[in-house]
């Protein structure tokens, strides 16, 4: 039986999740098909940009992403700050973006006059879309929509495009998210796509190393026009560190730039690489061996199990999820 949503995700206990959806059968979100000899390359750029757009739309950051052939990975940050301070007029401008609204929310948008009966029903509206602008599951939901209407269309075929609901895991600490993060970046070297970072297309470390390095020369534009704050670990909440309840993390982009592009390095060369002075300290505010970095950075998804963390922080997310027995403990990361 499916763990229900609500086992899976409590924003009260962190904001950070990683998602993923996989195509169903045979179906390819990108990349070539070698049966039928199609390409299905132009997708990778549409999907890219609809992970970044509608990260601007909802009040969810997006920390990394990477689209591969027949699936995506996405870490997303709820912004639970920004959701409880925006008025009215943001959400309903917000909903609008993905979604016609109704008569009502376009009459206010235009500035026209509303009776009291409508202002009554638009108050309502307005509760649930600020509801479910904060909603991984409307996020997925939305971007998953967008993607298989467009691929059916393309294909001339009717039908599920995905294989189900999208995988998540909660990241419940430092450790879990900057080695999910990495994980997530390193995916087309992994699979032999790329080799290194800079070729690495269509992932959040290479828009992410783009954006630094303008900054680094004194440019505060970033590639595509995406905000500056994407420069960062990709959303904006990202400044100082993460810890009993903050938003933001203790690595800046220099540090994790280094880490990842040494970690890539060590999984193209088959360990010819050897630990450097600038690595060294990063890894040991993780609390992390260089071994057993890499190893989860390699093996993410296959290893953990629904909620990610250290066995700390495993045992007090618990209560938050509804859980009474503490799971994934023989998983959890190790940490020294």
């Amino acid at each position: 039986m499916p763990t229900p949503r609500k086992s899976q995700i409590a924003v009260e206990a962190t904001p950070y999740y990683h998602c993923v959806s996989r195509c169903v059968r045979r179906a390819f979100l990108c990349g070539n098909d070698r049966f039928s000899g199609r390409s299905y390359e132009h997708r990778r750029a549409f999907i890219e940009q609809e992970i970044l757009r509608l990260g601007q739309v909802f009040y969810l950051d997006v920390a990394a992403y990477a689209v591969m052939s027949n699936h995506y990975h996405v870490v997303l940050f709820v912004d639970q700050n920004a959701q409880k301070l925006a008025d009215d007029r943001d959400i309903v401008a917000r909903w609008h973006q993905i979604h016609k609204g109704n008569k009502i929310s376009r009459k206010y948008i235009d500035g026209e006059y509303l009776e009291p009966y409508e202002i009554e029903q638009l108050r309502l509206f307005i509760g649930k879309w600020r509801v479910n602008l904060a909603s991984i599951s409307w996020y997925m939901r939305v971007l998953n929509e967008k993607v298989a209407r467009k691929a059916n269309r393309e294909d001339e075929v009717t039908g599920r495009f995905w294989e189900g609901r999208f995988k998540c895991q909660a990241l419940l600490d430092e450790q879990a998210l900057l080695s999910c993060m990495a994980y997530v970046d390193l995916n087309p070297i992994r699979s032999g796509l790329a080799n290194s970072l800079e070729k690495s297309d269509h992932t959040s470390i290479k828009l992410r190393k783009s954006c630094w390095e303008k900054i680094v020369e004194n440019k505060n534009d970033c590639v595509n026009g995406e905000r500056p704050g994407q420069a960062d670990l990709l959303h904006s909440s990202t400044t100082d560190q993460l810890a009993s309840g903050s938003n933001s993390m203790v690595f800046n982009i220099a540090d994790y730039l280094k880490l990842v592009d040494w970690t890539a390095r060590k999984i193209v060369e088959k360990n010819a690489v050897s630990l450097n002075c600038a690595v060294r300290p990063v890894l040991k505010r993780l609390s992390i061996s260089p071994e057993h970095w890499i190893y989860i950075c390699t093996h993410f998804e296959s290893r953990f199990k629904g909620l990610v963390g250290t066995a700390h922080s495993l045992k007090q997310a618990c209560p938050r999820f509804n859980r009474y027995r503490v799971p994934n403990l023989s998983t959890s990361i190790l940490v020294h």
